[in-house]
């Protein structure tokens, strides 16, 4: 590297560390997250983020300005790691603007503040970055600014769709529950007096939030939570870094939804001539009507194999120690040497979006500490049909994929490499602000190898199982793309998911609701798992004899969650 680029790179390091550093900044119950405890002599785990239209204001001088800077720096003068770490940072730049001056999800969604206040108590509850008692207080005086984040929350709302406000609804209980059961049950007795005192003015601001949302907010319904054409379009380019479009994406889905569905009737019919000896074929019927008949008969009889709702999360612990011994076994990758992955509950302020299962990675700048397996409890109030509906769509194949792809060789293991990206800067940089596609397609990925190398012995009902998988990240960017810019229909929606797709009635009424909630993140899995699957083809193609999965499959992991559009070139 010539002295001027060597130069040229340092200056944009300090650009990069300065944009991550002030971003977390901003949010201080998200710098806990990631690790960041003190940030210009702030203890930022003291703090509640200040989203008042003053911070807001703030904020958008803060992006503009450093856009004017950032471009002072010319791609051609800096290093292929330096222009994938560039674009990140224009890329969120663009975005930020784009929702504090066009879509203004703070004007419209109480979702975002309740998720907010859930993680400032729950961040500090589950990650031991420091003895207990200090945790505690860190959570006392945060629940100190709680009346005056909630006061800022109302006094930004304008309107929000009624969806929102449901959720914010059902979120902010498990707030109050965090607050008033969880935490307090923990409480060393030497805090009691404080965090009582704390906690109490907390839960009357929660609480009256509460009301606010039920008699007030809820009144006024008239924001879409559809972003239409324009917007869509736009936060699409920006957060999905994929390069092509949403006309483009769905054309694709789409297409690969009818090929998919002839697959798999290839793989359905001998299961079905075992199953359903007398039922031969259905020859009489043809097209869809036969592939729903078939693939849905087999797949019907393929769910009955499931958990109870009392076994679910044992069952996800134990599918976790098959995976982790199987990934090992076929060296298929390096696992990381940390053991620091926990399966817990799933937090039950974030159980709108994630109402079956997720993961949560390890803080960037604290890699020792936990990582979490999230899966959601079966409630105990459930009716026995609705119950019966989640652990059938979540059956013994799914529940054993749904472990694949959160956990090993999925989201955890990627969490983890990434977490020894160096420098430190550039790990943080690509944490924070990690490609959604580079992280799901992974996840989508890494469980296809598992089955080609020949997890459970090549079952056809696992192929099958899978393919019912690839159905639904299909419909997934199909939802994302018709219900936001084409007004596509709660019905049209659950036909797609239901008829199409295969998927239970609980399951799809999930799905819809989480379409509703986010705007392009359900793309993500489509657009990622396209994309690995082809980055590994060129970069096989390059190696050709030379060529080895776990190699490629460690190199691409360790570049940390990049644009899937500069991967390639940061592979040579």
């Amino acid at each position: 590297m010539s002295g001027c680029n060597h130069d040229r790179s340092a200056e944009f390091r300090t650009l990069s560390d300065e944009f991550v550093y002030t971003t977390l900044s901003f949010s201080p119950v998200s710098a806990t997250g990631i690790g960041l405890h003190q940030y210009r002599n702030q203890n930022l785990d003291d703090e509640l983020d200040d989203v008042s239209a003053g911070a807001q204001d703030e904020q958008r001088q803060f992006y503009n300005g450093f856009r004017q800077r950032l471009t002072a720096l010319k791609p051609e003068d800096l290093t292929p790691e330096d222009r994938a770490d560039r674009t990140i940072i224009e890329d969120q730049i663009a975005l930020s603007l784009l929702d504090l001056n066009e879509i203004h999800s703070a004007l419209h969604s109480p979702t975002v503040y309740v998720e907010t206040l859930g993680n400032a108590f729950f961040n500090h509850y589950v990650l031991e970055y420091a003895p207990k008692p200090d945790r505690i207080r860190h959570i006392i005086a945060r629940l100190q600014k709680v009346p005056r984040f909630l006061a800022q929350a109302r006094s930004n709302l304008l309107d929000c769709p009624e969806i929102w406000t449901t959720v914010a609804m059902e979120e902010n209980e498990g707030n109050l529950a965090l607050v008033d059961k969880t935490i307090r049950a923990e409480v060393p007795a030497d805090l009691r007096s404080a965090y009582d005192m704390a906690a109490a003015t907390a839960l009357d601001a929660m609480r009256q939030f509460q009301d606010y949302l039920k008699n007030d907010l809820s009144h006024r319904n008239a924001a879409d939570w559809r972003l239409g054409r324009d917007l869509y379009a736009r936060k699409f380019r920006y957060t999905l870094e994929s390069g092509i479009d949403p006309g483009t994406t769905l054309a694709e889905a789409e297409q690969q939804l009818a090929r998919t569905r002839a697959r798999m009737l290839d793989l359905a019919l001998p299961l079905h001539r075992t199953m359903f000896p007398a039922h031969k074929d259905h020859a009489e019927l043809s097209g869809a009507a036969r592939e729903n008949k078939v693939i849905g008969e087999v797949l019907d009889k393929i769910a009955e194999r499931h958990s109870t709702r009392e076994s679910f999360m044992d069952d996800a612990r134990q599918d976790l120690a098959e995976a982790r011994a199987f990934v090992q076994q076929k060296h298929l990758l390096t696992l990381p040497p940390r053991s620091n992955l926990q399966v817990i509950p799933t937090p039950e302020f974030m159980r709108g979006i994630y109402s079956v299962g997720g993961f949560s990675p390890a803080p960037a700048l604290e890699p020792q500490l936990g990582a979490f397996y999230w899966v959601t409890p079966i409630p105990a109030d459930w009716p026995k049909a609705r119950v019966e509906s989640k652990l059938r769509e979540y059956n013994f194949y799914k529940l054993k994929l749904l472990t694949l792809h959160e956990a090993i060789p999925g989201h955890y293991v990627q969490g983890e490499v990434a977490n020894d990206v160096q420098p430190q800067s550039r790990r943080v940089l690509r944490s924070v602000f990690g490609n959604g596609p580079y992280i799901e397609g992974w996840a989508e990925y890494a469980t296809q190898v598992v089955l080609d190398e020949g997890f459970l012995d090549h079952a056809p009902e696992m192929a099958l199982t899978f393919a019912k998988e690839e159905l639904r990240v299909l419909a997934n960017a199909i939802l994302d793309v018709r219900l936001q810019t084409m007004n596509m229909t709660d019905q049209e929606a659950m036909d797609l998911m239901k008829t199409q797709t295969f998927q239970e009635q609980e399951e799809a009424a999930g799905k819809l609701q989480r379409a509703k909630l986010s705007s392009c993140q359900l793309p993500m899995y489509f657009l990622g798992w396209r994309g690995w699957n082809r980055i590994r083809e060129q970069y096989k193609q390059a190696k050709g004899g030379a060529f080895s999965l776990a190699e490629f499959n460690d190199r691409a992991l360790q570049q940390g969650a990049v644009p899937l559009t500069v991967l390639s070139d940061l592979l040579k």
